[in-house]
């Protein structure tokens, strides 16, 4: 029986480019390069532990439930779950979700490479396309979708949100996390900001791409980014433009950049590399 993921990819550009082996190459942490595990040390652990941080004392103490939405090759969970480990935070359990299969055997071995059997007997990984998460995770898990409601605590995206814009989609997602979080839960968003000028997309667009490749390039504005959480019904706690460092950089430009970002976030805040949003559900 064929599922939504592989409904949804038969014929889609994004499931031939990220179930590909190359993707592996790119979205795993040995093989990413230097930029992205330079964000996963800092700029994107003190934004996850700002989300977590909006939690209740009660509910770090206790244990969370945390997931994070199109995983890709499982980098930042993990890096997230080694550096709970250190903290008083505790993780009761952790998924990570994707839409390509590929990467998910790559966020599993990602998992036995980089974590101790304690972290790793908490982590589990699905197929799951990010419209239909709720349906497609509880298939994963082999559950009744209804079970899956107010169940976790903690929930963040990183460079897939934009794909559900792309697919006019940005509504089910939203409202599909709306559903997971238990209230007081916080979802944390982060994706590439349309006003950076340099990413490959815009340099695209800029110089005369197609209908088609237009299409495939679109970045939302961070107020297109926030609006969903809030129609879903989200309280939004911090929507802004965030991080200087590309993924992409190599070591000399990253500290370059980390050095100059107070400066640069002073005086050009909008054109940062990412848009970030902080949201939380209402405790009624």
């Amino acid at each position: 029986m064929m599922t939504n993921v592989d409904i949804a990819g038969s014929s889609d550009p994004f499931f031939r480019e990220y179930t590909s082996q190359a993707a592996i190459l790119k979205y795993t942490k040995a093989t990413a390069g230097y930029g992205i595990s330079y964000l996963l040390d800092h700029d994107y652990k003190e934004i996850y532990l700002e989300g977590l941080n909006a939690l209740s004392p009660e509910v770090k103490r206790r244990g969370i439930r945390m997931l994070e939405f199109g995983c890709g090759g499982g980098m930042n969970i993990v890096h997230l779950m080694s550096v709970l480990s250190q903290t008083d935070i505790k993780v009761e359990a952790a998924v990570g979700t994707d839409f390509s299969p590929v990467l998910i055997e790559g966020a599993r071995r990602e998992a036995k490479n980089y974590l101790a059997d304690k972290e790793r007997k908490k982590l589990s990984f699905h197929v799951a396309l990010n419209e239909t998460i709720v349906s497609d995770l509880a298939e994963g898990m082999k559950t009744d979708p209804a079970k899956l409601a107010n169940s976790f605590h903690f929930l963040f995206g990183v460079n897939t949100f934009r794909y559900c814009h792309r697919a006019n989609k940005e509504m089910e997602c939203a409202e599909d996390l709306f559903k997971l979080l238990a209230p007081g839960g916080v979802c944390v968003n982060i994706d590439m900001n349309d006003k950076f000028p340099f990413f490959r997309s815009n340099v695209k667009r800029k110089f005369g791409a197609d209908r088609v490749a237009a299409e495939e390039c679109y970045i939302p504005s961070l107020a297109e980014y926030t609006e969903p959480f809030k129609r879903a019904g989200f309280e939004i706690l911090r929507s802004d433009n965030v991080v200087w460092i590309p993924h992409s950089s190599g070591k000399p430009m990253a500290h370059l950049l980390a050095a100059l970002s107070p400066i640069l976030s002073t005086v050009a805040s909008s054109r940062a590399t990412r848009s970030l949003v902080i949201a939380r559900k209402p405790l009624a």
